[in-house]
C-alpha cells in the first residue's frame, strides 16, 4: 500500500472567551484577568507552563481590552512608547533578559504614569529571567502574580479536545477518557501527544484511534525500542 502523502499545515488555534475551559487549576487567574481595575498598580504578571493557556488568556484580554500585545522578544518594536495604546500585553516577558530591559523598563513606567493597563505573561516569576537591571527586577517583583496550575483532569480533557479541534481531529470522549491516566500529564506533553497523533493519522491514512494512541505512547516510553 502507498505511504499517504503528509502536509505539515499550519495549526489555527481558538482563542476566543468560549474556547477556554474554566477549572479549579485555573479559575482564580481567570477571574484576576477578568478585573483589571483591581490590579495592583494597574498591571497584572500571569505565570505558568508552556502550554497552560497563558496565550489563550492573553488573548481574550487583549480583544476585550483592545490591547496590544508584543512578544518578550520583539520588544524593540515600541520604538515610539508614547502613542501606546490603553492597553498592552508583553507575552513571554522572561525574553527581554539581556536583551529588552531598557525598553520593557521605559514601558512600564509609561504605562503606570499613563494610568494603562500592563499585562505581562511569563513560565516564572521575574527572579528565574536574568534580569540585570535591577530597577527593572525590582519592579517586576512588585507585579501582582496570577498562576495558572498543573492541570486537573477536567482541564487536561478538555485541553485534549481542543488540541485535536484545533486540527480539525474528531474523537470520541472514550478515548480522551482512555488517554488521561496514560500520559504525562502537562500540557507541553498533550500538545506533543496530539501532534504526533496527528501526523501518524496522516502518514496511516486513517482516524485516531486507541490502538494509534497505544502505539503513539509505547513508542515514547523510555525503554521503548
Amino acid at each position: 500500500m502507498p505511504r499517504q502523502l503528509t502536509f505539515d499545515l499550519p495549526v489555527r488555534p481558538a482563542l476566543g472567551r468560549e474556547d477556554f475551559f474554566v477549572s479549579p487549576s485555573n479559575a482564580e487567574a481567570v477571574a484576576m484577568i477578568d478585573a483589571p481595575t483591581l490590579w495592583p498598580g494597574r498591571k497584572l504578571l500571569l505565570i505558568g507552563p508552556e502550554g497552560a493557556g497563558k496565550s489563550h488568556l492573553a488573548e481574550v484580554f487583549a480583544q476585550e481590552r483592545r490591547a496590544m500585545i508584543v512578544a518578550g522578544g520583539d520588544l524593540f518594536y515600541l520604538f515610539d512608547i508614547e502613542k501606546l495604546p490603553d492597553a498592552v500585553v508583553v507575552e513571554d516577558a522572561e525574553k527581554v533578559a539581556g536583551r529588552h530591559e531598557e525598553t520593557l523598563f521605559h514601558l512600564h513606567n509609561r504605562m503606570a504614569e499613563t494610568g494603562g493597563l500592563l499585562l505581562l505573561t511569563a513560565g516564572g516569576a521575574p527572579g528565574e529571567w536574568g534580569l540585570r537591571l535591577p530597577d527593572l527586577l525590582s519592579r517586576m517583583q512588585g507585579t501582582a502574580v496570577a498562576k495558572l496550575n498543573p492541570p486537573d483532569d477536567a482541564l487536561l480533557g478538555a485541553v485534549l479536545v481542543k488540541l485535536f479541534a484545533d486540527r480539525q481531529i474528531s474523537v470520541a470522549p472514550t478515548l480522551i477518557d482512555w488517554l488521561l491516566p496514560r500520559m504525562d500529564r502537562s500540557f507541553a506533553a498533550a500538545r506533543r501527544l496530539v501532534a504526533e497523533l496527528d501526523a501518524r493519522a496522516l502518514a496511516k491514512g486513517g482516524a485516531v484511534t486507541r490502538a494509534l494512541a497505544a502505539e503513539v505512547l509505547d513508542s515514547a516510553r523510555p525503554d521503548a525500542p
